[in-house]
């Protein structure tokens, strides 16, 4: 008899009722996608009179070091409308995510085995907290730091009048880099928990690691070394904070 059963249902179904058809997953995926889009207009509608507050806040880390007299500016036609709402769109993204994470766990879960689900949703928990800090680090660290630096070096004579849609580019690269850059320690814990290598194998590659961590932080960050410096640091960091907690929580296997 298995030592463990998939899922809590599973166990106490007939055999029989155990055997999804492909039309049944089909259906049961197409309500999670309905319910996460619906989590993500219960919060985008609300928002969307207040699109242009949202970018004014979102533009403060560039604007408080822009010299007196200039201001952003919106090249294209529709942009003063767009670019706000695209804004306005991200952040409802961004905040819904827990919700559409739940979603994917009630899909993924009766598939799960017990001790699968125990593991799951611990490391879903902390991989949304660690995507929001890494979001939260780069507006109150790195953008302040970037855009002193970039205002201060300007050549005489050039005015810094930063298009909106660009800085939102801009931005929006930050935040999806230093959010997955972030993960770093989860991916360190399921790399030993899966067996793939150990904390000491990991420590031996600790100078390639830091070495990585620049090269990606070069890829992942507009190209200037700031943003890419201040990437690869806690890059670093963090998977110094995955091999210390893969040392302390997984048992050596016997």
């Amino acid at each position: 008899m298995a030592s463990e059963t998939r899922g809590e249902n599973h166990s106490s179904e007939p055999e029989s009722d155990q055997q999804a058809t492909l039309v049944s997953h089909l259906v049961e995926l197409r309500t999670r996608l309905i319910y996460a889009l619906l989590g993500i207009l219960a919060v985008l509608l609300p928002s969307l009179p207040f699109a242009n507050d949202i970018y004014a806040y979102l533009a403060q880390p560039l604007l408080v070091h822009m010299p007196e007299g200039t201001s952003m500016v919106a090249i294209e036609v529709i942009s003063p409308f767009l670019t706000p709402f695209k804004l306005t769109l991200m952040m409802s993204l961004f905040i819904a995510i827990p919700w559409i994470f739940y979603q994917i766990w009630l899909f993924v879960s009766p598939g799960l085995y017990a001790r699968e689900q125990r593991l799951a949703l611990p490391l879903v928990s902390a991989g949304t907290f660690l995507f929001y800090l890494g979001i939260v680090f780069a507006y109150y660290v790195v953008l302040p730091l970037i855009f002193q630096f970039i205002t201060a070096t300007a050549p005489e004579g050039v005015a810094v009048m930063t298009d909106i849609t660009k800085y939102l580019d801009f931005v929006l690269t930050l935040f999806f880099a230093f959010g997955l850059a972030f993960q770093i320690p989860i991916a360190t814990f399921l790399m030993v928990k899966a067996g793939a290598t150990t904390p000491a194998k990991l420590a031996e590659k600790r100078p390639y690691v830091v070495v990585g961590t620049f090269v990606i932080g070069m890829l992942l960050t507009p190209p200037d070394i700031i943003s890419q410096t201040l990437l690869a640091i806690p890059m670093w960091l963090l998977f110094e904070i995955g091999l210390y907690a893969s040392k302390v929580l997984i048992k050596p296997a016997k």
